[in-house]
């Protein structure tokens, strides 16, 4: 779990535009919270989708799917994802 941890880390901090270092947070950290907006949410999104090689299905695009890097992972175990693919 903690490579895809941190692949996701590696991508929020690519794409996330937050306002704060993706390292002083915990995994269960609201990313909104601290600053995740909508919009960078879709490029999380978009470059998950591209670092695992998955697409996230109509029913898991929702703000709690994106709220903290854990419940990313959770989202990204439940659809089978283990390792990043890149």
């Amino acid at each position: 779990m903690s490579s895809t941890s941190d692949s996701i880390r590696q991508v929020l901090e690519s794409h996330g535009q937050l306002p704060v270092g993706i390292s002083t947070l915990r995994n269960g950290d609201d990313l909104y919270q601290n600053g995740l907006t909508s919009h960078a949410s879709v490029n999380v999104m978009l470059a998950l989708e591209d670092t695992f090689n998955i697409e996230f299905p109509d029913s898991m695009l929702r703000k709690s799917t994106f709220q903290s890097v854990a419940a990313i992972a959770e989202v990204l175990i439940s659809l089978g994802v283990e390792e990043p693919q890149h």
